[in-house]
């Protein structure tokens, strides 16, 4: 099991940027796929955004399409969510994932995974 370390938030204005981090520990970092989610006040946790083992695919929630970009540095274990154009609505705390079998977006809910880190805050004010 990859043990992971979210960091990089922090709070910024509405139309603003940040760039999360989440860092891996083990061997095998590329033998995961890699994903983030968020959860909201009062909210459910909800998926965000994936990435493929080598990196060469992604998808992502119809709510950050085009303006979260995924990515992923397998040498240095390291699994990245570029922000951008950021909305009051991003608030939330970020957590990333890991799996090592399904790149499918059906398997991508929260429910299908059993341990969590301690995420990181995005705040985003208008």
């Amino acid at each position: 099991q990859v043990q992971l370390v979210e960091s990089g938030g922090g709070l910024v204005q509405a139309g603003g940027s940040l760039r999360l981090s989440c860092a891996a520990s083990g061997r095998t970092f590329s033998s995961y796929v890699m994903g983030w989610f968020r959860q909201a006040p009062g909210k459910e946790r909800e998926f965000v955004a994936a990435i493929s083992w080598s990196g060469g695919s992604t998808f992502y929630a119809d709510s950050v399409k085009g303006r979260f970009t995924i990515s992923r540095t397998n040498h240095k274990n390291t699994v990245y969510l570029q922000m951008n154009s950021l909305k009051p609505e991003d608030t939330a705390v970020y957590y990333c994932n890991a799996d090592p079998r399904s790149f499918r977006r059906s398997f991508w809910y929260p429910e299908n995974f059993g341990c969590w880190g301690q995420g990181t805050q995005v705040t985003v004010s208008s």
